[in-house]
């Protein structure tokens, strides 16, 4: 097996670490010499309002709260990121944090602990899946009303420093206490990564991370030595991140020499184009990517290059529509601004970057969609056919607009009804499966797959009944004609909320994905020998044909 490296692509211009959605890095402003009359008018006023207002101002704290309205006039992504926020922004793309390493959900006013990380902080001490965490630091944090932000900034910290937990646990006769050193943590990119089939791999990817390649290439060699030759990547809900991590997930996918992505700026610097260089170790395999509103930047980079080089299926909704390339400049206090800089274009040449001159509309769009029917219908997709484009074997494309799959799959209202959205609402159905898995963890933890784990639970009926009776205590009164037309996916998210709890993230998509529509359609695709494209190129070869 050929490990790829990062040097085998070329990336001409392109730092290592740039990504959309995204980030350039740059440690120094572009400088200019000379100031405009508006930065000369704009200093005076500053110095007007310090020495002539009639209250006291601390202008620095003015000028903090006029970035963000100054950076939003240019795009809706060019940001300021104030520095008591950069830490916890980087963190998401960084791929690790430093705290204890518990997930957890807030249930009944109580911080019910889902996880302890593998071999990190908490599970070295002994806290366990199911403790409540009910004193942080001797101060109470049980039946306080606190947020999810709140119990982020108690179990979060320096490396090596150390916090007290005080621990409920059913069986122990009185609370426990464990001093935990925080340490790293890892954030993981991958979701859900098994075969939905003898030979058809899943993975789900929730970002495009410093880390998300290396766990996407390990998810893929696992699953094609289980058997897998063909792969479903799931990016819908996916907002985007790293340019480099997009371009090393499509480069596994490419023959030689296809474009990937180009970049096109102001600065001749910001002008790139990006190659794939063969050494893929999956261009002989199917795949079919999904996508939804909400897949974007990254997301779209990886989805662009496979639609326009006929490398794959797109399958879902139109995406969100974002082309626009950022850099990072760290400022000196701490601070940071995203400043775009450039726009991306997929290989056929469209930039899919949705209009913003509007920016109500802008903020609106997505609400938009649903409301014009897009959501459920594939023709009330508008399309620009001043912004026609063509794949390499020829297929009609659009640009300005995300990215249009090749497979529409509306959003699925099946079981949606009344008594659901209630309970979903209000949290009902994650609570019952807390209290259900908190009484018979012992005899669920036996289990050592997703098929064990849903032998050993009630029947359907059984699982609606005792929910009907447990959503009733909780102030929903049964209503039996939505209850039976709910009920299939009553039992299914009920089992998937179980299963994540015992066996983890990648069981709840298990267990999801077998109603999930665009998930079918993509089995159905490949199956139908639908998503087999040939290779064009003469020189490029690769593709089951």
């Amino acid at each position: 097996m050929k490990r790829l490296t990062k040097a085998y692509i070329w990336i001409p211009l392109l730092a290592a670490i740039a990504f959309i959605g995204g980030i350039f890095t740059s440690d120094l402003l572009n400088t200019r010499g000379g100031r405009s009359e508006g930065e000369k008018k704009l200093s005076n006023l500053l110095n007007l309002i310090g020495n002539e207002y009639v209250d006291v101002i601390n202008t620095d704290s003015l000028i903090e709260q006029t970035l963000p309205f100054l950076l939003s006039n240019l795009d809706p992504h060019s940001v300021y990121i104030p520095a008591e926020d950069l830490q916890k922004v980087n963190e998401e793309l960084d791929g690790s944090f430093c705290g204890v390493g518990v997930s957890f959900s807030i249930f009944n006013d109580t911080i019910y602990v889902l996880e302890s990380v593998s071999g990190g902080p908490a599970e070295r001490v002994g806290i366990k899946a199911g403790d409540r965490i009910i004193a942080v630091d001797g101060e109470n944090v049980a039946g306080t009303g606190i947020a999810n932000d709140d119990v982020f900034k108690l179990l979060r910290g320096e490396r090596g420093s150390e916090v007290k937990l005080m621990i409920k646990r059913n069986g122990a006769s009185a609370p426990l206490e464990y001093n935990v050193v925080r340490g790293d943590i890892p954030v993981n990119s991958i979701d859900a990564s098994y075969l939905v089939s003898d030979d058809i791999g899943y993975i789900k990817v929730n970002k495009f991370g410093r880390t998300t390649y290396d766990e996407f290439f390990q998810s893929l060699f696992a699953l094609r030595d289980a058997g897998a030759q063909d792969y479903i990547i799931d990016l819908r809900g996916n907002t985007g991140g790293l340019l480099e991590t997009s371009v090393l997930m499509a480069n596994e996918f490419l023959p030689r020499g296809f474009k990937v992505v180009e970049t096109r700026g102001r600065r001749p610097q910001e002008n790139s184009t990006v190659v794939s260089d063969g050494y893929g170790a999956f261009k002989d395999s199917r795949i079919t990517v999904l996508i939804d509103e909400i897949s974007a930047s990254s997301s779209e980079i990886f989805a662009g290059a496979i639609q326009d080089n006929d490398r794959g299926l797109i399958i879902g909704r139109r995406s969100f529509g974002k082309g626009l390339v950022q850099h990072q400049i760290d400022l000196p206090d701490g601070s940071a601004v995203r400043l775009t800089v450039a726009r991306y274009y997929t290989p056929s040449g469209r930039c899919i970057q949705k209009d913003y001159s509007d920016a109500k509309d802008y903020e609106y769009d997505l609400y938009n969609r649903y409301t014009s029917g897009e959501a459920f219908e594939a023709d009330s997709i508008k399309f620009d056919d001043t912004k026609q484009f063509t794949t390499r074997s020829g297929r009609v494309v659009y640009g300005g607009g995300g990215i249009t799959p090749d497979i529409f799959v509306p959003n699925d209202t099946v079981g949606i009804t009344k008594y659901y959205v209630n309970v979903s609402n209000r949290g009902l159905l994650q609570n019952f499966a807390i209290d259900y898995v908190d009484n018979n963890r012992s005899r669920l933890e036996e289990a050592f797959d997703v098929n064990e784990l849903v032998s050993m639970l009630p029947s359907d009926l059984q699982l609606v009944q005792q929910f009907a009776r447990f959503a009733k205590t909780h102030g929903v009164d049964p209503q039996w004609s939505y209850i039976n037309n709910s009920a299939p996916l009553i039992v299914n998210q009920l089992k998937a909320l179980i299963a994540r709890d015992i066996l983890g993230l990648s069981a709840y998509y298990e267990i999801t994905n077998e109603l999930d529509t665009t998930v079918m359609s993509a089995i159905e695709q490949l199956r139908e020998g639908k998503a087999d494209f040939p290779i064009t190129d003469s020189n490029a070869s690769g593709a089951k044909k």
